[in-house]
């Protein structure tokens, strides 16, 4: 039963309400809040903090969001060793990764990882903004970027270079930008991630490290569309590598400033805090981390 309550507890947490839990699980809203208050009392602990609105996790029902996905795991983990054999891999990973990333090199990782074990489910999250981890459930994050939680586990998957590029039919009409400040009579193409506006770009390392404040008709949170607005010739932008370098290839985008490079931009992959991993998560973690991103994205 606590088992039960556990999982039941798990799927309150990921959809935010005891109304959600109820429908998805098919119970009564009554035996939700019933079962919940089981396993707070089994505990001792208060896991949700409640309103008339909504809920959210104390930090003792975080710590037990934690520990919970754990014993899920080595559960599953143990359930397919007995059935099926210790080197079959099976049951699902929630996956959170940038919209550009996700689309292209995170789904072309996942189709290889599938094919090899077609026991293994996986669910992809897309989003350019600041995702947490524990909260919304995910076994694993892919992000640009310096980590700043210092309790999360991280693997790095390299730097790459962001570039900055527009459409040649941009460029035939407003000029080609000789150096990062002519930048500021550029109209930019603004990506938000989550609270922060990029419109600061850097160039340069070190001494030489310059700092540019640009602006443009157009601001969005999705990796993939400020991508098709430049080839679409509506601006510049400033994108990873990894993003643009199929555009650059086709002459869809030019790459521009290229002896005013920004600074390379780490790659990560990102954990929850507490135990080991389940199998599956690592052996796609190894699956991402054994082939490299760009041999992913020229395939």
């Amino acid at each position: 039963m606590l088992l039960d309550n556990l999982r039941l507890f798990m799927i309150i947490a990921e959809k935010g309400s005891l109304v959600a839990a109820a429908r998805e699980t098919g119970m009564s809203t009554t035996t939700v809040s019933e079962r919940l208050a089981a396993l707070e009392a089994h505990y001792g602990v208060v896991l949700f903090n409640r309103t008339t609105r909504s809920i959210s996790l104390t930090e003792e029902g975080r710590t037990l969001v934690d520990g919970a996905r754990a014993i899920q795991s080595e559960v599953t983990d143990l359930d397919t060793r007995i059935r099926h054999g210790a080197e079959t891999l099976s049951g699902l990973i929630r996956i959170s990764a940038p919209v550009d990333l996700g689309r292209s090199i995170i789904s072309r990782a996942i189709s290889a990882f599938t094919e090899e074990n077609p026991a293994v489910s996986i669910e992809l999250s897309l989003s350019d903004g600041y995702i947490d981890l524990v909260g919304q459930g995910f076994d694993m994050a892919v992000r640009f970027g310096n980590v700043t939680d210092s309790t999360l586990r991280v693997r790095s998957l390299g730097t790459f270079q962001r570039l900055v590029c527009a459409a040649p039919a941009y460029l035939e009409r407003h000029g080609t930008p000789q150096s990062p400040d002519d930048l500021r009579h550029h109209n930019c193409l603004v990506m938000r991630f989550g609270e922060t506006l990029d419109n600061v770009w850097e160039f340069g390392t070190g001494s030489n490290r310059h700092r540019v404040t640009v602006r443009g008709s157009r601001v969005v949170n999705d990796g993939w569309l400020i991508r098709s607005w430049a080839r679409a010739g509506h601006g510049i932008v400033l994108k990873s590598e990894l993003d643009v370098a199929e555009n650059i290839r086709s002459g869809s985008l030019v790459s521009l400033l290229e002896d005013h490079l920004p600074p390379p931009n780490p790659l990560q992959m990102m954990f929850p805090p507490g135990r080991a991993q389940p199998r599956r998560v690592s052996a796609f973690a190894d699956c991402i981390r054994v082939t490299s991103p760009r041999s992913l994205f020229d395939a």
